[in-house]
């Protein structure tokens, strides 16, 4: 029974294995994930890994070297955080914009991943993020507004962002250790779809379509990721051909009633609550996680991994009560 996570913190990594692990430790990244029990690593290909805007972004990078260059406070988080800040209001901003050097792929880190894989272990291609990043470089009520008022910059917005995350797949995708793609990217809230279904279906989804031709062409296994309630959204992303989806959120989600609905057409990911793992206790912890193999892995189509990712806040001794428990009932047949 597979284990999976899009993301884990390196704080968390590092109190596993005992010693520090860093963005620029690939050696500590590998021995993390393989001696957690995962058969993957994920490595992004793009602009933004999942999770929240980081420092190690290229992204990041691309706004703090060269868009602010010059200014004083260029390294303040509050400056360069996209989360805190938009850089795209207008389309002169857009024609001003580094894209060129946002675009950039660092092709040097999925080799030297690569050669320290473990036999049987890939690499996770980390995709996606063109709705994210397109709001959270215009700012998200700008984008909201300008949908309606004037979709025409919202479309270059996206296409931009859509055809830098596409190319950065397209470099990747044939390289001789990737084994999936993960497609991230939120496009709910608790009560529905941030956007219309047809708003989605006009300047987004296109742009996973392409993806997952790549994925087909290269014969690899494409997983998608989004919190909220997608109930309006289910058959457009079953459409583009996933394999797995991620993590039928469990603060709004009911993975039994998914897995009873669409659990013959794809495998579900996840769902172990990150609360729990945050605030309950290792016995809780491993009680769900049984209830979720006993209900859910009968048959295959279920891997078990947290709600949403693994943040430092998180209880080590509870992360590893969830990995220790599904290692040892989550194996076929399941007999919980």
């Amino acid at each position: 029974m597979p284990l999976v996570e899009a993301s884990v913190d390196f704080a968390i990594m590092s109190r596993f294995l005992g010693r520090p692990v860093t963005d620029n430790d690939l050696a500590g990244q590998v021995a993390f994930w393989s001696a957690a029990g995962y058969d993957y690593i994920p490595v992004t290909a793009g602009m933004m890994p999942p999770g929240g805007v980081n420092q190690y972004s290229q992204i990041s990078r691309t706004i703090r070297d060269v868009v602010l260059r010059d200014t004083p406070d260029r390294d303040d988080e509050a400056s360069w955080n996209l989360e805190q800040r938009a850089f795209i209001l207008s389309e002169a901003d857009f024609e001003a914009f580094p894209w060129e050097e946002a675009a950039r792929v660092d092709l040097d880190r999925f080799d030297r991943t690569g050669s320290f894989l473990p036999p049987g272990m890939k690499i996770v291609v980390m995709s996606g993020k063109v709705f994210t990043l397109s709001w959270l470089l215009m700012g998200f009520e700008n984008f909201c507004a300008n949908t309606m008022a004037n979709s025409r910059f919202v479309q270059r917005v996206v296409d931009q962002v859509g055809r830098i995350q596409l190319d950065a797949l397209r470099q990747v995708g044939a390289l001789p250790h990737v084994g999936a793609v993960w497609i991230v990217d939120d496009l709910a809230f608790g009560s529905g779809p941030i956007l219309r279904p047809a708003a989605f279906r006009r300047f987004i989804f296109p742009w996973y379509e392409e993806m997952a031709a790549v994925c087909r062409a290269h014969g690899l296994y494409l997983f998608f990721h989004t919190d909220g309630i997608l109930w309006d959204l289910m058959e457009d992303l079953i459409g583009l051909g996933i394999h797995a989806l991620h993590p039928i959120d469990p603060t709004c989600m009911d993975i039994e009633k998914a897995k009873r609905r669409i659990g013959g057409r794809v495998c579900l990911f996840g769902n172990i609550a990150n609360d729990l793992l945050a605030e309950g206790t290792s016995e809780e912890v491993a009680d769900l996680v049984k209830k979720r193999l006993k209900v859910l892995a009968p048959g295959g189509g279920y891997c078990l991994g947290s709600g949403n990712s693994v943040p430092a806040w998180t209880r080590i001794e509870n992360y590893r009560a969830m990995l220790d428990t599904a290692l040892l009932y989550g194996r076929y047949p399941i007999r919980i």
